[in-house]
């Protein structure tokens, strides 16, 4: 049986897997949990996905949302809900170099134990220094972000989503 972290089954062969075919298997998890796993979504996606300038951002952010409207078009939850992480993913990279310029957010590496997991693991985090670039960039992704994941429809699929998948 698949192991799962908060619903999101990460022991799937995502990248043999396409979750068009088999939507059965897809898992919205939190946050943005499968970003970079979920396939075809995350090709589809991944190639617009830029921040380093409040006008890369707006472009991606304006791309990856019709993305998202092209999807609920299609009445593709997943893409929807794919389409929304890469939005919010938007958002915390921008704000992480917005408050770390190298994007470090903890002094040293991550404990072998510990890789692939959230959370600083006994490391010292490493003092903030606002670029007010980057917390522009965050804030054009973060408004594309609550537009995807307050639309009446995502709502509505993501619920029959659950209820049926679980």
């Amino acid at each position: 049986m698949a192991t799962t972290n908060r619903s999101f089954t990460y022991d799937l062969d995502y990248r043999n897997l396409n979750l068009r075919e088999h939507p059965e298997l897809y898992r919205v998890g939190k946050g943005e949990m499968g970003v970079l796993l979920v396939q075809p979504y995350k090709s589809e996606i991944l190639p617009y996905w830029k921040f380093k300038t409040p006008d890369i951002a707006r472009q991606s952010s304006e791309k990856i949302f019709q993305l998202f409207l092209d999807y609920k078009q299609k009445d593709d939850f997943i893409g929807m809900d794919m389409a929304r992480k890469f939005l919010q993913m938007g958002y915390t990279r921008s704000r992480r170099y917005a408050n770390h310029r190298t994007g470090q957010k903890y002094d040293g590496p991550v404990p072998d134990d510990k890789k692939g997991q959230s959370g600083a693991h006994g490391r010292q985090q490493l003092p903030r220094d606002e670029d007010p670039v980057k917390a522009e960039s965050a804030r054009i992704f973060y408004a594309k972000y609550l537009e995807a994941r307050e639309d009446e429809k995502y709502k509505q699929l993501k619920k029959e989503w659950q209820q049926k998948y679980g």
